[in-house]
């Protein structure tokens, strides 16, 4: 089979990149060639097979057309020498840069739409990039209808691959409430932070803890100081063993705005926590979670509905259980090895 090349700006640590190691480690596993081609930085947060090359092309332009067209330069160079490989592009950017790089070019081209479509700023220019794969993947239906009719027939929805590596726990949980994600204004921190403030006055023996880096770090710390939470609030930074820190606790929360689907709910879910996650556009957590039966939903933006689904579950770890016992049951219907073959169907298509 001919080499499968990966794009994604950066491997920092993240939702989109924890598929993309899984699914290369997993061809490459089966002997199928695999890049990682890196667009705007060279980290590698996630372990990856020996036999996988990485290549970064440039670091991340800051709005400079000058690095862009590098970019481009660099990007078609390696198209060129790779005549015969698959790209494979998760990013709405690697996209554009991708199809525009590989103008007269034949390769297979396959994008995987990795967030909520109608989010993005430049649709016309991305809808123009995506016209020219011969596969789109989304994550949810609902990620399908929002793309033009052309679009929509060469889509298909696939899942994200999950393979959480620490078993369920069964024990007394941790008076601990846990949020995984980037620091950034689409994961909706401040949401999490007000409600904690409220839910934390007839809960005192709780604390919070965020996993994740992002550009909203300062302001975050700044807002719990504003709402004298900040000694029960404690920023965890990236933690590559994060699912055995949080496995413990009382309880997951997704507070986001929108999302793809997020992979540290699945995880969450999948490892036996109790999750609550808001009912974002467009519908990753309603795809997965039966409210009150694996799994609670809340509004997005909902800080009274966040406070009280926080609560039922404080007071009433039983209900807790039974959401955990469910929820495990992710664990067989999504593994890397029968996701990584759905991708690999679409090359036939």
């Amino acid at each position: 089979m001919e080499k499968i090349v990966f794009v994604i700006p950066d491997m920092p640590g993240g939702g989109t990149e924890r598929v993309v190691a899984l699914l290369a480690n997993e061809y490459s596993r089966r002997d199928i060639p695999v890049t990682i081609l890196l667009f705007a930085g060279r980290e590698r947060a996630y372990p990856l097979d020996s036999r996988i090359e990485v290549v970064s092309i440039g670091a991340p332009s800051g709005g400079s057309a000058r690095a862009r067209l590098e970019r481009l330069r660099r990007m078609r160079q390696f198209y060129r020498a790779n005549k015969n490989c698959q790209i494979w592009a998760f990013s709405a950017m690697g996209t554009v840069f991708s199809a525009v790089a590989a103008l007269g070019q034949k390769h297979f081209f396959l994008v995987s739409e990795r967030n909520d479509p109608t989010r993005y700023e430049h649709r016309r220019i991305r809808d123009l990039c995506y016209r020219r794969a011969r596969v789109v993947v989304c994550q949810t239906e609902d990620a399908v209808k929002s793309f033009p009719a052309g679009i929509r027939k060469k889509s298909v929805v696939i899942p994200n691959p999950l393979e959480p590596e620490e078993e369920s726990y069964e024990g007394e949980r941790e008076k601990r409430i846990v949020a995984v994600g980037r620091l950034n204004a689409q994961k909706n921190h401040k949401l999490l932070l007000r409600a904690f403030a409220s839910f934390v006055e007839n809960h005192r023996d709780y604390v919070l803890e965020l996993y994740g880096q992002g550009e909203m770090e300062t302001e975050l710390r700044e807002f719990a100081v504003e709402l004298k939470i900040d000694k029960c609030v404690s920023f965890r930074g990236f933690s590559d063993h994060v699912l055995a820190d949080i496995r413990t606790a009382a309880m997951y929360v997704l507070s986001s705005d929108y999302e793809g689907i997020s992979n540290s709910m699945l995880e969450a879910m999948a490892i036996g926590l109790p999750v609550i996650a808001t009912d974002c556009p467009i519908g990753g957590s309603r795809m997965y979670i039966r409210d009150g039966v694996n799994g609670v939903l809340v509004p997005v933006g909902d800080v009274d509905a966040l406070v009280h689904a926080m609560g039922r579950l404080a007071d009433d770890p039983a209900l807790g259980e039974r959401l955990g016992g469910e929820a495990v049951k992710l664990r067989g219907e999504l593994t890397t090895a029968k996701i990584a073959d759905r991708f690999l169907a679409q090359v036939a298509r």
